[in-house]
Order: C-alpha cells, then sequence, then structure tokens
C-alpha cells in the first residue's frame, strides 16, 4: 500500500474526537476516506488506559498524538519515521489550531476547516515537513500581496483625483448660480450656522449635494426630492444646473447623499434611524472619554468633549429658547455657538439666538452648546480598572477587577480587553463576573459585561495563562452609556413669543473615544 511505503514519513494529520470521529483531516499520500477513517476509528482501541504516551503503534502505521481538550490531534507517520522530529511536528500542528479557532471545540473546528487545511499545507510537504515557524505559517496563509497593495494604492490615487475634480466642478457650478442670484434680488442670510434663506415665493426646487467618498463606488438610488415653495432655511442652497450634475455623477456611479433640507428624510439619516418618540424638537446630548491611566495607579490624562445637537423638524418652533440645568461639580469649560446670546446663557441658563426675531435653521443638526473637561484627579475616573499579574511557576496568574466610581452613571455593552501572549493557548479562567470571550486570532481575551451600575458597581476575573507580566498590558475597555457624565440636561422648551412650553425629545449618549491602562 502506498501509505506503508518507506520513503513516506507522513501520512495525514487529523483532529478527531475521544471516539476515533474524524472531525478534520489532511492526507499527505493517497489516500481513500473510508482507509483515514477506519485508522482514526482504531485509535482510540490501541491506547492504554491508565499509562500516559505520545505514541501508539500497529503492524503498519504509527500514531502520534497529543489530547486538546476533548479532542485529539493525531498524526499517522510510518513506522521508520524519526520520533523526535515527529513530536516537533505534532507542537506545531497543536499550536497552529488556535490560530484560527477560538475554542477547541468540534463544531468550531468544523467551521474553520479549510483554513486549518491551508496551514497543514504550509506545514507538510510531501510527507515531510517544511522548515517554518509559527509567524511564518501565518504569513503564508493570508498571502500578502505587495504588488497588489502597489495597485490599490494607485487605483485609489486615482479615485480621489476624480472626485478633487468633480467637486472643483461642482463648486464652480455652485459659484455660477450665486453670481446669477446677484443680478437679481439677494437672498437673506443666517451666517452664524453656514446656511442661507431662500425667499418663500421661490418656486424653484433647491437641494444640497454631498459627494461621500467610499472605498468600493455603488450606484445609490436618487432620493426623492420636494416639490412645491418652501419657506425653511436652506444651508448651501444650489439650483437645477447642481441638481443636473449630481444626477450625471450618479450614472457614473458615484454615491450620492442627500442632506434633509425639505419634509423628506435624507439617504443619511435611514442609516441612523432617529427614534421613534422624536418630537418636532429634538436634542442630542453626546459626551465622549478620553483617559489613560497607569498600571501602579495614577490618572495620566482624563479629557471629556460634550455637546448638545438641537435638530427642528418644524419651522413653527424655530424662535425657541432651551433651559438648561447644569448640576456639574467638576468644573467643567463651557461655551456656546457664536450666534447664541451668551449673557442670556450666563445670567439665566437659557440658550436662545442674539437676535429673538430670527430662527434655528429647521431640519439640520445645530451645536448649540459644548463644554470640555480635563483633568488628572483620580476620583473622576468614572470605572476603575486594577489589572495583578503574578508570576508562578507555570507562568502568570491575572487578577484584574472594575470598580465604577461614579454611582448616578449606567455603563451598558463593558468589554475589558487584555492582550494575551502569542502561541500560548487559551487562558485558564478561575472565577469570573460576567462572561468571557477568547480571541486566538488577535490573542486577546474579552471580559464583557452587559451593565454596570449603582447595583454592579465592582467584580473580579481571575485566569491563568503562561506568559510575563508586561504581556497584559494595555488593558482597553468600551461602554455606552444613556447617561451623560457631566449631568448638563435640557429640562424645558419655550417659545420666544408667550414663553409658551414645546413639546421636546432628547436623546443622550455617553460613549468611549479611548480608555487604556498602559
Amino acid at each position: 500500500l502506498i501509505y506503508d511505503c518507506p520513503w513516506q514519513v507522513l501520512l495525514a494529520a487529523a483532529v478527531c474526537t475521544k471516539a476515533g470521529k474524524a472531525i478534520v483531516s489532511r492526507q499527505f499520500v493517497e489516500m481513500t476516506r473510508t482507509r483515514i477513517e477506519g485508522l482514526l476509528a482504531a485509535f482510540p482501541k490501541l491506547m492504554n488506559t491508565g499509562k500516559q504516551h505520545t505514541f501508539v503503534e500497529t503492524e503498519s502505521v504509527r500514531y502520534v498524538y497529543q489530547p486538546m481538550e476533548k479532542l485529539y490531534m493525531v498524526l499517522i507517520t510510518t513506522k521508520n519515521s524519526n520520533i523526535l522530529e515527529d513530536l516537533e511536528t505534532l507542537r506545531l500542528f497543536s499550536r497552529v489550531i488556535p490560530e484560527y479557532c477560538r475554542a477547541l471545540e468540534e463544531n468550531e473546528i468544523s467551521e474553520h476547516c479549510f483554513d486549518l487545511i491551508f496551514a497543514f499545507d504550509e506545514i507538510v510537504a510531501l510527507g515531510y515537513r517544511e522548515n517554518v515557524n509559527l509567524a511564518q505559517i501565518r504569513t503564508f496563509t493570508e498571502m500578502d500581496s505587495h504588488e497588489e497593495k502597489v495597485f490599490r494604492a494607485v487605483r485609489e490615487t486615482q479615485e480621489r483625483e476624480a472626485k478633487a475634480e468633480m467637486r472643483r466642478k461642482a463648486k464652480e457650478l455652485q459659484q455660477a448660480r450665486r453670481d446669477a442670484e446677484r443680478l437679481g434680488k439677494k437672498a437673506p442670510g443666517f451666517g452664524g450656522f453656514g446656511s442661507s434663506a431662500v425667499s418663500g415665493g421661490s418656486s424653484t426646487t433647491m437641494i444640497t449635494e454631498t459627494i461621500i467618498e467610499t472605498d468600493k463606488p455603488k450606484v445609490a438610488p436618487a432620493p426623492a426630492r420636494p416639490s412645491g415653495p418652501s419657506k425653511a432655511l436652506k444651508l448651501g442652497a444650489k439650483g437645477k444646473e447642481v441638481d443636473n450634475f449630481v444626477d450625471k455623477l450618479k450614472s457614473e456611479g458615484e454615491t450620492i447623499v442627500s442632506s434633509n433640507m425639505g419634509k423628506r428624510t435624507s439617504e443619511a439619516n435611514k442609516v441612523h434611524a432617529p427614534p421613534i418618540n422624536m418630537e418636532s424638537v429634538h436634542m442630542k446630548i453626546e459626551e465622549k472619554i478620553t483617559l489613560t491611566c497607569g498600571r501602579d495607579g495614577g490618572l495620566q490624562n482624563m479629557e471629556l468633549h460634550g455637546m448638545i445637537m438641537l435638530r427642528i423638524s418644524d419651522d413653527k418652533f424655530g424662535r425657541i429658547r432651551l433651559h438648561v440645568e447644569n448640576e456639574d461639580k467638576k468644573g467643567v469649560q463651557l461655551q456656546t455657538h457664536p450666534n447664541v446670546d451668551k449673557k442670556l446663557f450666563t445670567a439665566e441658563s437659557l440658550i436662545g439666538l442674539k437676535n429673538p426675531e430670527k430662527s434655528f435653521p429647521v431640519n439640520s443638526d445645530v451645536g448649540v452648546l459644548k463644554w470640555r473637561l480635563q483633568t488628572t484627579e483620580e476620583s473622576f475616573i468614572p470605572l476603575t480598572i486594577n489589572c495583578w499579574p503574578s508570576e508562578s511557576g507555570n507562568g502568570c496568574d491575572v487578577n484584574i477587577e472594575y470598580e465604577l466610581q461614579e454611582d448616578n452613571l449606567e455603563l451598558n455593552d463593558v468589554v475589558i480587553t487584555i492582550p494575551l501572549p502569542s502561541g500560548v493557548g487559551a487562558p485558564v479562567i478561575g472565577e469570573i463576573d460576567g462572561e468571557y470571550r477568547h480571541d486566538s486570532r488577535r490573542n486577546t481575551l474579552e471580559w464583557c459585561l452587559p451593565v454596570i451600575d449603582a447595583k454592579n458597581k465592582s467584580g473580579s476575573l481571575e485566569f491563568s495563562i503562561a506568559g510575563q507580566p508586561n504581556d497584559f498590558f494595555p488593558v482597553q475597555v468600551s461602554f455606552i452609556s444613556k447617561k451623560n457624565y457631566c449631568n448638563i440636561q435640557v429640562t424645558k422648551v419655550t417659545q420666544v413669543d408667550g414663553n409658551s412650553p414645546v413639546r421636546f425629545s432628547t436623546e443622550t449618549t455617553f460613549l468611549v473615544d479611548k480608555y487604556e491602562i498602559l
């Protein structure tokens, strides 16, 4: 038989269950499926219970194997092969599997079977092991091509130049439109917010078009255009010349997104659907935090930026004032928009325009108030992370814990990502609050907690793995919250005339830009 030929060394490599069921098998000689399944089915019966061995033999073949939790990594070789080289090859096979499979389970192996077969082919060729290591196998299977990168870079440069030329022509058409308008009656402007108004009697349909750069051009459906007269304020209004030019861009495959200037939502707004209970006056309160801590304690830098975005969808609510309640005690720096009456805000915490006769733009997001907090005070850290790696005889025992310092916050979808040494397998989890995911390809351990609040303000994770203490840094944290950190809220909205209350909705988001423990 071919698999008994003396010049063949490694006949097959397989991952099987403890009952001998083949999950994935790669034969390096001509061998039928029935034969390989028969060899693997006989393998568990040949092992002596109670004795530890790394190989077993029959009259024709030798099995070299290594247990992997509920599975076996098995090499089937000829009897005259070098057992020491086979064991070294077996160790390399066993290190390859965690690179492609998150867990050593049957369904995970089956899902990545082709990735494993490609990697096996890089290790063995014609029955003999290639002189490769784990890093080279990863590079070979990725099939990275320098020529392809150069081709893509040239193509992207050409696309950027073409889009720059399109924008230049669009600006020329826009300037021609403005020159034509100067011959007639000039429309009044709303300078501070970058918008221009059109007269209510004009029947010309106007729409703002923005060219969005994409990696691959796709044909986007033309957005519906509002018809009839419009009394709403327009941002950067353009005429039919620009419409015709943009239609031409669409026919050539360029992606065009229309700003929401009329009564219908734009394509961009369809991607981020507004809340169901969105009122005619809607506020978005968004905060982003950037934080860097030392592993031995101490806050190196913490910076937080916040903003209130106002969106009005009904022009009858254009002349309004926002009542802001600021209960922050951390010393944030507030800044209003240049068109907002700063004296009114300082004296009464009201956000209104300097000229009360003017209206806020309609159907566009307008930033009316922003704030900033920068500090190195440790008590301001919203969520503290302590990571304690301790060296042991077999590697490192890692203890990591979190504690919520701001009891009024509720953090959702919290993920604490701990880097792991490469090529050492999966960590052994001890105690854990929450769940975890081991990403063997990125060499990270993700500690996942659905919610952290005052009732669940602390927790810990313990695991063991081979490595050094420096291997487990930097620790990264991500989360999202529907409560803002600085406790700045809009409590009431009123009309300028009559001070009557106006129904409004609020959308609050507190998220992470960067959160690291170095």
